[in-house]
């Protein structure tokens, strides 16, 4: 009969193995290649107690909006500078609700005091483009029809070639806001 070995040697046998299995694979996982860790930046415990704190961003602030023009007058009203290119939107209080640049026409009005004389949903401009949002204010030194309006498309104007066009064109999201704004008799006040 064959004899049989106590428990602890089997315990002690199996532990010698399974130490002897861990040691060779740990010797063979060292020289695999081995996966990089993500590196977790610890974030600082936020409390109740804790103060608001506001961070700055590495960007540069984007460039003041241009002061609207002294001597533009008083009250609600559009302001349009010709030497600037450039349109406000001025509230009941004074203050620039809006601004945003534009491409004048070929021809364009005098500086002085207008107001809105006519409103058009939409139509076509001297240049043939389909536009919307016309606001009509004065006729420039030639007859032509001077309004603000933005192409149907989006699209800014092409070069005139000569035609003599009075229309003041918009980007389009700043015509549909100057077309909410601006009712007939809202005055107009161009500045040089």
């Amino acid at each position: 009969m064959a004899a049989r070995l106590p428990s602890w040697a089997w315990v002690s046998g199996l532990t010698v193995g399974a130490t002897a299995a861990v040691i060779a694979l740990a010797i063979q996982a060292n020289h695999g290649a081995h996966p990089a860790a993500a590196v977790v930046t610890p974030r600082p415990a936020v409390s109740s107690t804790a103060s608001p704190r506001t961070h700055t961003s590495a960007a540069p602030a984007p460039p003041a909006a241009p002061a609207l023009p002294e001597q533009s007058g008083t009250g609600r009203r559009i302001v349009y500078s010709l030497g600037e290119k450039r349109v406000w939107m001025v509230d009941a209080t004074g203050k620039a609700t809006r601004t945003f640049t534009v491409w004048p026409g070929a021809v364009g009005p005098q500086p002085g005091r207008y107001s809105i004389t006519l409103r058009t949903p939409a139509g076509t401009g001297s240049d043939g483009v389909a536009v919307e949002h016309l606001l009509y204010f004065t006729l420039a030194s030639n007859g032509a029809n001077v309004a603000f309006s933005n192409a149907i498309d989006g699209s800014s104007p092409p070069p005139t070639n000569g035609v003599q066009t009075g229309g003041i064109r918009l980007h389009k999201a700043d015509g549909a806001a100057l077309w909410a704004f601006g009712d007939v008799k809202t005055p107009v006040a161009v500045v040089a």
